[in-house]
């Protein structure tokens, strides 16, 4: 995102990006290797699935364009309109957190009529307002939600994660209960004299988060997608290993055994509830994987306050705990002596 002057005839630069991200537990019973991972994001015919097996496995699906063509919301009331497309996108990380969002760059001005759609399909995932784009109002509007009649790019990410979820794959299992979170966002550039910044990171009712960052002039919109992918996953995780955290009760003793007709139905509870933790989540946590260098240092400020790693690090410790105390015999189930 570029911020200045054009000449006549020169496009435009971006002053803003806007996006939202999904992310779910797979439902699957069994985690999807490359393989089936490649099936389920292969979105086009076109083009491949992005397939990486270092830091960890990962794939992306290639991007999909969404035409749109109507009002953007605004924090002022303005009415802008604005003309292109929106890409939309998929990824799987460990075959296990599926994840789909959908982003988009605005120009700073465009034309006050609307262009042959050619014009806008040779430049995937950007937006044109009619005259001059307000930039600070539509970015707090976007960043608040739109009204109906607005774009709206959750609904561009929910379609694609609704098409990925039916794909059949699936067996709709999950080894665990967990909720799928939103995270939507909004890039301006940063000044000359300023560093990269999260300026706000809020986590607000009905699993929705909202960020709104100050980037490197220039950055293309879909690095700091994959940024706020990687926010996302991250953000998901915590959440749900602090829910499995919640859910179970801690330090209360367990009932004396009871004759067992299976393996590990004297499996205490506590356990139950952790394992799937241990079996599916703990091994994801991996920031910065895949996040551009000059984004690089957005996830500092994170790591600083609120300081997702600390947190991340204590739930670990808390479960490892957990387990180790159940893994000594309580003393109703030591044995008794035979006369």
């Amino acid at each position: 995102m570029t911020p200045g002057n054009t000449t006549p005839g020169e496009t435009p630069p971006v002053v803003l990006a806007c996006g939202e991200v999904r992310t779910c537990l797979l439902p699957a019973l069994q985690a999807l290797d490359s393989r089936a991972a490649a099936q389920l994001l292969g979105l086009r015919a076109d083009e491949r699935v992005l397939l990486s097996e270092r830091p960890n496995l990962y794939g992306r699906s290639p991007d999909t364009l969404t035409g749109v063509d109507c009002p953007l919301p605004s924090a002022n009331g303005a009415r802008i309109r604005a003309v292109g497309t929106v890409a939309a996108r998929a990824s799987l990380t460990e075959g296990r957190v599926l994840q789909s969002s959908a982003h988009f760059g605005l120009s700073a001005a465009g034309p006050d009529h609307r262009r042959p759609w050619g014009h806008y399909l040779v430049r995937p995932g950007t937006l044109e307002p009619f005259g001059r784009l307000p930039h600070e109002a539509v970015a707090q509007g976007l960043l608040n939600g739109g009204r109906h009649g607005e774009l709206d790019v959750g609904l561009i990410a929910d379609g694609l994660l609704t098409r990925l979820l039916r794909h059949p794959l699936l067996d709709h299992r999950p080894p665990l209960k967990s909720r799928p979170t939103r995270l939507r966002w909004v890039a301006l550039p940063a000044g000359r004299d300023e560093v990269p910044s999260i300026e706000r990171f809020t986590l607000a009712e009905d699993e929705l988060r909202t960020v709104r960052l100050r980037v490197p002039a220039g950055t293309p919109a879909g690095d700091v997608a994959g940024l706020c992918d990687d926010l996302a996953l991250h953000d998901w995780l915590l959440t749900t290993v602090v829910r499995i955290l919640d859910g179970i009760r801690l330090g209360v003793a367990e009932p004396p055994a009871r004759p067992r007709s299976r393996v590990g139905e004297d499996r205490p509870a506590v356990v139950t509830a952790l394992r799937p933790a241990v079996d599916h989540l703990l091994h994801l946590w991996m920031p910065r994987a895949r996040v551009a260098h000059a984004l690089a240092p957005l996830w500092e400020a994170l790591e600083d306050r609120p300081g997702f790693t600390r947190q991340w690090r204590t739930l670990v410790q808390r479960i490892r705990d957990q387990l180790a105390l159940h893994a000594i015999p309580p003393p109703h189930r030591e044995a008794e002596l035979t006369p």
